[in-house]
């Protein structure tokens, strides 16, 4: 059953000294910074606002992944205090990818369907895996619950990019691309709003 915010966690330190969990962080790491360098590069020649709000939240959460890493083993305070600092950069990255959508919508654009069905699957595939082997950290403090949201978000974010695709490429026109890139901002802002809340209450409670 899942842990109340203002609940301490049990095992929580015992659980930070995992090296599967550890293990895990490094492999998330790698695979997230990896596609963002092919993400951003696919987005820019697609020219396709959904690609390109996902690469930067490959590139946000391979930050949030080192951040994870550094903190590991510390105490709950400083945890709690990594977790928001997560949170902000979750929020910060959901009302840039909202101008940047309104942006696209004022100038126009010209999405490439194709080159974002590929990638979008592939990063589709990379974040269930990473999602995967996240799943039991996810009841953990703020911070180990930050990192499986931020998983859990990218999967549905990939999602939602095939169907922009599958929208760009039936319609002929770039509003579900935009659409899309919209709706992955808001969730990294209700992401944000999840993992500020529980560690506001965790830093309460310590």
């Amino acid at each position: 059953m899942a842990k109340s915010c203002c609940q301490a966690p049990e095992n929580d330190q015992s659980a930070h000294n995992n090296p599967r969990w550890r293990l895990v962080l490094w492999i998330a790491l790698v695979a997230n910074a990896a596609m963002f360098v092919v993400e951003i590069l696919a987005g820019i020649a697609a020219d396709s606002r959904a690609l390109q709000a996902d690469a930067l939240d490959f590139f946000g959460d391979s930050a949030n992944y080192a951040i994870s890493l550094g903190v590991a083993g510390l105490a709950l305070t400083w945890r709690a205090k990594a977790a928001l600092l997560k949170a902000a950069t979750m929020l910060a990255f959901g009302l840039w990818v909202i101008g940047y959508a309104i942006y696209g919508l004022i100038v126009g654009s010209s999405p490439e369907p194709q080159t974002m069905g590929a990638i979008g699957t592939l990063a589709l595939l990379v974040n269930v895996a990473v999602a995967l082997l996240l799943f039991r950290f996810r009841t953990g403090d703020a911070n180990m619950r930050s990192v499986w949201i931020c998983s859990r978000n990218d999967a549905i974010g990939n999602v939602a990019v095939l169907a922009a695709a599958l929208g760009v490429f039936g319609t002929g026109q770039s509003w579900p691309d935009l659409l899309v890139a919209g709706l992955m901002a808001g969730l990294a802002i209700w992401g944000s709003a999840e993992v500020f809340a529980q560690a506001r209450g965790e830093l309460k409670y310590d």
